[in-house]
């Protein structure tokens, strides 16, 4: 148990370095290093890459050890994709079942996203954004489906936050979108929440689809 509580400790700070970019995508993640600068064994830093390595943030390849993935427009495409199929199906069990606490946390977290944009702070969005989308499904009673959701909440993270970084329209949408999907789930309207929630995640993925294949440009020019 020691063990998984501290590997759990290391592959959140390992995590949060990956998606705030100090370790870029390619670089190396050796064992022997992290397990000395966290105090720790190589046993929890192998768990935590492990684990890493599930939610797509990371790969291990024989001979070579971790590296930080790369970002790849066809992962993002098919993570997106799995979101828009898996999502709706949270929303729509849990909705119902959501509760008057429930909602008042969902306006907490919309308004901490409201001062995190207008403050510029990055770091704090896809946070909120995974935290937001996780309690609305979290009435849904299928843990394995959730678990799978939220890995590739995380996998999209590091993709979503360079996009909105440049684009403050994409984040003012996410806004309003994030905001009228609580409403309908507040007023009983399961149905049109789950709708608008294949909206939201279709407009992410084609906005980061274009931000991804601007960014490749230069290099595929002869």
């Amino acid at each position: 148990m020691k063990n998984r509580t501290i590997a759990g400790a290391i592959g959140t700070e390992i995590r949060r370095r990956i998606l705030d970019g100090r370790y870029p995508a390619g670089s190396q993640l050796r064992q022997d290093g992290l397990a000395s600068e966290f105090g720790a064994s190589r046993i929890p830093v192998r768990e935590a890459l492990f684990q890493l390595e599930a939610e797509g943030l990371v790969r291990i390849l024989p001979h070579r050890g971790a590296m930080v993935a790369p970002l790849s427009p066809a992962d993002a495409a098919e993570a997106l994709e799995l979101r828009a199929a898996l999502e709706p199906r949270l929303l729509a069990l849990s909705a119902p079942l959501l509760t008057g606490d429930d909602f008042q946390r969902a306006d907490a977290l919309l308004e901490d996203y409201a001062a995190a944009l207008r403050d510029g702070a990055t770091a704090r969005w896809g946070a909120l954004n995974t935290e937001l989308h996780l309690l609305l499904y979290s009435r849904a009673e299928r843990p394995r489906t959730l678990g799978i959701v939220t890995s590739l909440l995380a996998e999209c993270d590091r993709y979503t936050r360079l996009q909105l970084s440049t684009d403050a329209a994409e984040l003012e949408r996410a806004d309003r979108e994030h905001r009228e999907i609580v409403r309908l789930c507040r007023n009983g309207y399961a149905s049109a929440a789950c709708t608008l929630l294949v909206d939201h995640i279709g407009h992410v993925a084609a906005a980061l689809m274009t931000f991804l294949g601007e960014a490749a440009a230069p290099d595929s020019r002869p």
